[in-house]
């Protein structure tokens, strides 16, 4: 029911502005002209002052710089493979294929330290 008293509040406030514009703009229509660009003057001024402040894109930081570049570079490099018409090899495969030999990389190598020094932990 509160609601109800509520809305049709709302909805009198509304018809009675309604009113008073109709009748100032018949009465009076320099002031009314005047007091309209006056709001929507102001209200520009609110919105920019509020947009610039708050809303406006700030420059991006550094990380987001990296992120875009990474997008950018992984998209050139995955387009170019999508692009690529995949066409069926038209010699026979007629010998065997040779098994790999794993080979350890050669940017990765062990450290061999002082084992002999080390002490035994499990004495204390």
């Amino acid at each position: 029911m509160s609601q109800n008293k509520g809305a049709l509040l709302v909805y009198a406030v509304i018809g009675l502005a309604i009113i008073g514009v109709v009748a100032q703009l018949f009465t009076n229509t320099a002031s009314f002209l005047t007091s309209i660009f006056t709001m929507v003057g102001f209200g520009i001024a609110v919105f920019a002052l509020i947009y610039f402040l708050f809303f406006r894109k700030r420059t991006p930081g550094n990380d987001s710089k990296k992120y875009k570049k990474a997008v950018k570079q992984s998209k050139a490099k995955y387009s170019r493979q999508q692009n690529k018409p995949t066409t069926p090899s038209k010699r026979p495969q007629s010998f065997s294929l040779k098994k790999k030999s794993h080979k350890r990389p050669s940017h990765l190598r062990v450290i061999d330290g002082n084992k002999s020094k080390r002490k035994n932990r499990a004495s204390f």
